[in-house]
């Protein structure tokens, strides 16, 4: 299936801010607003964005309604999650995935949100991106000129040609397997990535190249997902990986340095056995700056040169 690449975006398009996952703290919701509207974009703000349901941006079935809602009006040209969180899994049964796939938008988030990327691009065949968001990144004081570039490339430019993505300055991506290999570029959240397993919305890592990143998980708990992952076989389906960013993914046990392993280390006795080229340190994630990337897209790594190149 050829992947459809969403209309670009322009100024004086509509763009919808969803939560499909957590509340939004509402001293954030109008600042993030506000950040939309500087790109040029006229803003419609969804329900989600100010309900809450316990640690939800309101019920699921709320959530999935609004989605489908935002993806059905003809008026709304592009989606933005404001923020991540919990809560886009639950509502994956709910999805109306024959009229989003008739749809195709600018759609983008991270973090929990890669569960509606894996899902809009297996079952619904468009390019979505792996950006930062309106009530997280967007308002920082850190937001930084390297992390607008590569967001507003992504989403005004979604015909862009072939381009390298490239770490932010001084930001060095280093070999863990050498070699090169391309594929169509997948993944997100490791944490999300290990909760499709044994889905209807299973990824498929049948000849892809995996970006994998995650926040607050200690190194005994990404050894686990990863070996899962090894388990089930789709590691070994893979033709390469990319690693981002591990924020805040320290020891298990801070106070005993002799019952801990290093992230490296589970990298090298989990991935490297799988003889793929593999690049570490990719600038993306919870983290800023961060690059934005194309999910769907097709991507040539070399992982020798420490270079990736999306060419489709």
């Amino acid at each position: 299936m050829a992947m459809k690449i969403p209309k670009s975006l322009k100024k004086g398009d509509t763009v919808a801010l969803i939560s499909a996952s957590g509340a939004t703290p509402e001293h954030r919701i109008e600042r993030a607003i506000q950040a939309v509207e500087k790109l040029g974009f006229r803003v419609v703000v969804g329900e989600t964005c100010r309900a809450r349901h316990g640690y939800f941006g309101g019920s699921d079935n709320l959530r999935a309604k609004e989605l489908n809602d935002m993806f059905r009006n003809p008026e709304i040209d592009g989606i933005f999650c404001i923020r991540g969180g919990y809560g886009a899994t639950r509502i994956l049964p709910m999805l109306d995935l024959e009229m989003i796939k008739e749809n195709p938008k600018v759609f983008a988030g991270y973090s929990d949100v890669t569960a509606l990327h894996i899902v809009f691009n297996q079952h619904c065949g468009f390019v979505t991106y792996h950006t930062p968001m309106p009530s997280t990144e967007f308002i920082r004081p850190e937001m930084d000129d390297y992390t607008w570039t590569y967001f507003i490339n992504s989403v005004t430019n979604t015909g862009w040609g072939d381009y390298f993505l490239e770490n932010a300055e001084g930001q060095n991506m280093n070999t863990v397997v050498p070699g090169t290999a391309t594929g169509e570029l997948v993944g997100g959240n490791l944490t999300l990535v290990n909760a499709s397993l044994g889905t209807p919305y299973e990824i498929d890592l049948n000849g892809k190249i995996l970006f994998l990143e995650d926040i607050d998980e200690n190194v005994q708990r990404i050894d686990r997902m990863l070996t899962q992952l090894a388990l089930s076989g789709k590691l070994q389906q893979l033709s390469g990986i990319l690693l981002g960013s591990w924020t805040d993914c320290g020891p298990m046990d801070i106070n005993n340095e002799e019952n801990n392993l290093s992230l490296d280390a589970v990298f090298e006795e989990i991935l490297v056995p799988l003889n793929i080229p593999i690049i570490k340190d990719v600038t993306c994630g919870h983290v800023l700056p961060t690059m934005s990337l194309p999910l769907g897209k097709t991507v040539t790594i070399d992982a020798t040169n420490r270079s990736i190149q999306v060419v489709g």
